[in-house]
């Protein structure tokens, strides 16, 4: 709630803060504001406010005003007049080729999905990049649900200090800080990652294995790799709202495929290698983001027998295999790395500011993904990857792993009870790190309001590759474990 001040009038006030998530992304593009009566009645102030307020975000050049429909967030890339309606259009484009079968909303007119489109538009959504933006820019200093990372004081360890010591001393930085690091990544990390591979029973040599700055970095040099722009790319859905994102910039034609409890819809991956041919399916095979679920091995052995039959490679994303059981069924170790591309990293379990991450190839695919890599960054920070080397050789990070994962199931058993005490449900089993809620509500427009709280909600919109309304949202156990957040919630899901 907005407060008087002797130094900031309340206009000023909220103007500044519908400024700063414009600026941050909060807001995205193309987003409506409430309306002016609706957000005199959220802020608890009058209507002349607001409309002070929405005349400086005017003269700021941050939003445009449309006769008869309201406020919209300026999208400096458009005609300003006409963002809102140029937004859906713009949307509305990668659902005109989805095929018919791909699930109800495919069959739909294209007209359906305009308006579903134009819909969410309207809600002011929170986007995946303020997702990101939110780890660097905090919120509140409160534990932030919408995150997908663990707390900081989760990963304060005393060995990763000594580990940047060991490798730090005189004669090792002099051995291997004046000069480039080796391409392919340091050897002695490829040959500890070839031995925790192993234990997965996901089988590669250091020679198959390429360092990158973290997982994303080493799924964006697998599509800029394989695909070229306006290929076709099976994601998952839902699922992870900075993969949809990237490949959409990338230029690439997203065909979402549902994930079930076993695996995806095979029924629906089928359809689409026959009418689209696509060369790609990204998969999170162990506790998919954002519903937990894993993969069966009979929906492993069907989605690589399809893999097989129509040509196309997998990047099975394991982000989170260090919370994960070994004998969990992964593609890779199935496939034997044939069709496959493995990809993992460290940033969430271990260091999110040291950026190691690395994929594992078929044997034909490895020069020419390194060849990418050397394009983007030349080399991968030599010195954390040695330090990365040491925790693993060490046994540090198995034990702190460990350490995690009971914390972690921990805090579920916490945030699962409080959530259902608060009136919720959950749409999938809840495992892992993320909970997929059912809140009954608009999770767009709850989100906005939970802001003013001081909280990052990651409402389900997100999770799909083409925005429309749901009542869903993705929880991080973690930071869902106190009943202050909850008490929030329920109060302003209830005044929706």
């Amino acid at each position: 709630m907005l407060m008087k001040t002797a130094s900031q009038s309340l206009t000023e006030q909220l103007c500044a803060r519908f400024a700063e998530r414009i600026r941050s992304r909060l807001l995205a593009p193309g987003a409506r504001l409430p309306s002016v009566r609706l957000c005199a009645q959220q802020q608890g102030v009058s209507v002349s406010t607001v409309v002070a307020a929405y005349d400086q975000l005017l003269a700021q050049g941050l939003v445009v005003a449309s006769k008869n429909r309201g406020f919209f967030v300026r999208d400096a890339s458009l005609n300003p007049a006409r963002a809102p309606v140029n937004k859906a259009q713009t949307a509305t484009k990668s659902i005109a080729a989805a095929p018919a079968g791909a699930g109800p909303e495919s069959a739909a007119p294209l007209a359906a999905w305009s308006t579903a489109t134009w819909m969410a538009t309207r809600q002011a959504p929170i986007d995946a990049t303020a997702l990101i933006r939110g780890m660097f820019h905090k919120v509140s200093n409160k534990p932030q649900p919408g995150m997908g990372v663990f707390p900081p004081d989760w990963l304060e360890t005393s060995f990763m200090p000594a580990a940047v010591r060991k490798v730090t001393s005189v004669n090792a930085l002099r051995d291997f800080s004046l000069q480039y690091g080796e391409p392919m990544g340091d050897a002695g990390l490829r040959r500890a990652l070839s031995q925790k591979l192993s234990s997965l029973n996901v089988h590669a040599v250091p020679e198959q294995i390429i360092t990158t700055v973290g997982a994303t970095h080493a799924l964006d040099i697998v599509s800029r790799t394989l695909l070229r722009a306006g290929d076709c790319v099976m994601v998952e859905e839902p699922g992870w709202a900075v993969e949809f994102a990237r490949l959409d910039a990338l230029g690439m034609r997203i065909l979402p495929v549902p994930r079930r409890a076993d695996g995806p819809d095979l029924e629906v991956m089928a359809q689409y290698c026959e009418i689209h041919q696509p060369k790609l399916f990204v998969s999170v095979s162990v506790f998919h983001n954002p519903t937990g679920y894993c993969l069966t091995p009979g929906s492993a052995h069907r989605v690589l027998q399809l893999a097989n039959q129509h040509n196309f490679h997998i990047a099975e994303d394991d982000t989170y295999s260090h919370l994960a059981p070994e004998h969990a069924t992964r593609l890779c170790a199935l496939d034997g790395l044939q069709r496959t591309i493995y990809v993992s990293g460290f940033a969430k379990i271990l260091a999110p500011g040291w950026r190691v991450g690395f994929m594992a190839a078929p044997p034909d695919l490895v020069e020419r993904l390194l060849d990418t890599k050397l394009l983007a960054t030349l080399t991968t920070p030599a010195l954390l990857e040695k330090a990365l080397a040491w925790c693993i050789d060490q046994g540090q990070l198995r034990r702190h792993a460990e350490r995690i994962r009971t914390r972690l199931d921990q805090a579920r058993a916490r945030s699962v009870k409080l959530a259902l005490a608060h009136g919720c449900t959950f749409a999938a089993e809840p495992a892992g790190l993320f909970g997929w809620v059912e809140t009954g509500v608009d999770t767009d427009a709850l989100a906005q309001r939970m802001l003013d709280e001081g909280y990052l909600l990651a409402p389900g919109s997100l999770f799909h590759a083409v925005r429309k309304p749901s009542t869903l949202m993705r929880i991080n156990f973690a930071t869902t474990q106190e009943a202050a957040f909850w008490k929030v919630f329920a109060r302003l899901r209830d005044g929706l």
